[in-house]
């Protein structure tokens, strides 16, 4: 039975026999007490409720003599992973989720997370690149580990995709791998499996491709860029490349470029309109795309190329290529105003 937080709702004058109503109704093992503006004010178990009667309260008593007025909860914008091991650490069935005014908004189920899809279709992290751009930050740090906020840049990536369902990993490598590897290993530090891929050369931003293994898992597989802050949801990017029937998917950021001038359109030297500091608009490589298996082995091991000029030689091929705007937050971090930008953002987007 799905977890139903919203069934398992009370006010804080309800009787202790309604708490145990809904709870044995739904199934939560607990009653969420919320105010007359959703608010959460307490939290009832059944544990509490015996305690309560072994106390000498009353079944016909208001619930609020019995309720917990101060339960542990996490805010809308902590990440479900850190939730998830929040809960695990106190051993606890649910995590009441509050927004900055203390509204009850949500409610994570440690079922949900036993239940919750895994994704078979493997994940690929690019992490080789020299990061020159950010340079003196990575002359002894590969990008990939600059940390934003409390945590390197691919752990946070890493996070978004494992509270997606996602546990198969493949990262590419080349400037300072050690470092890389020594700190991600292979992933049984956040219950996953992670396999590295080495370039002795720079192969471009598509030729790691041709490092990855032949036992690859036949799903379609995501491929990203390992210095990108997104909150791209991967599910649903999924489901539109196989809803699409495509070869090749990839995530687009709309760009828009204004000039600085007035645009003069003329015939010979008679001039038909004048349009003032016109803005232009372009669809911009967001760095994250989704690839059939046949695409994936299109590239042969050592082969240099990039990911433009394989998905155009898809392209010529017939292949089916479709594009996934991005209207979620992203951020390109690969240059120092980006990744300024980013330690700003961090806190709201993931805590």
């Amino acid at each position: 039975m799905k977890f139903n937080w919203q069934g398992a709702l009370i006010g804080p004058t309800d009787r202790v026999v309604d708490a145990l109503s809904v709870i044995d109704r739904e199934l939560t093992r607990a009653a969420f007490v919320i105010d007359d503006k959703s608010r959460l004010i307490g939290l009832v178990t059944d544990g509490d409720i015996r305690r309560g009667l072994l106390a000498g309260i009353s079944l016909e008593d208001e619930v609020k003599s019995v309720m917990n007025s101060s339960p542990l909860t996490c805010g809308d914008t902590d990440s479900h992973i850190a939730v998830r091991r929040l809960m695990e650490a106190k051993d606890f069935l649910h995590m009441p989720i509050l927004d900055a005014s203390g509204r009850l908004v949500n409610v994570l189920s440690m079922q949900d997370h036993v239940d919750r899809e895994r994704y078979e279709n493997p994940v690929f992290l690019m992490a080789g690149g020299f990061g020159s751009r950010l340079h003196p930050l990575t002359a002894n740090c590969p990008k990939p580990l600059l940390r934003i906020g409390q945590k390197p840049i691919m752990e946070t990536i890493l996070d978004s995709f494992i509270d997606a369902g996602f546990y198969r990993f493949y990262i590419s490598t080349h400037y300072l791998s050690d470092m890389v590897k020594e700190y991600f290993g292979d992933g049984s530090r956040w219950g996953v499996d992670i396999q590295y891929t080495h370039e002795d050369r720079p192969l471009g931003t598509g030729g790691a491709l041709g490092l990855l293994p032949d036992d690859l898992p036949s799903e379609p597989m995501i491929m990203m860029n390992g210095d990108i802050l997104t909150k791209v949801n991967f599910e649903r990017l999924l489901d539109y490349h196989q809803e699409s029937q495509a070869d090749a998917t990839i995530c687009v950021r709309q760009h828009e470029y204004q000039v600085p001038y007035g645009v003069v359109q003329a015939n010979d030297l008679e001039i038909q309109s004048i349009d003032e500091k016109p803005i232009s608009r372009y669809y911009v490589n967001a760095g994250i795309y989704v690839l059939n298996p046949d695409v994936v082995r299109q590239v042969k091991e050592g082969e240099v190329i990039d990911m433009p000029s394989l998905l155009n030689s898809q392209i010529e091929k017939q292949s089916k290529i479709m594009m996934y705007p991005l209207d979620e937050y992203w951020l390109d971090v690969g240059r120092m105003s980006e990744f300024e930008q980013a330690q700003q953002d961090i806190a709201g987007l993931f805590p």
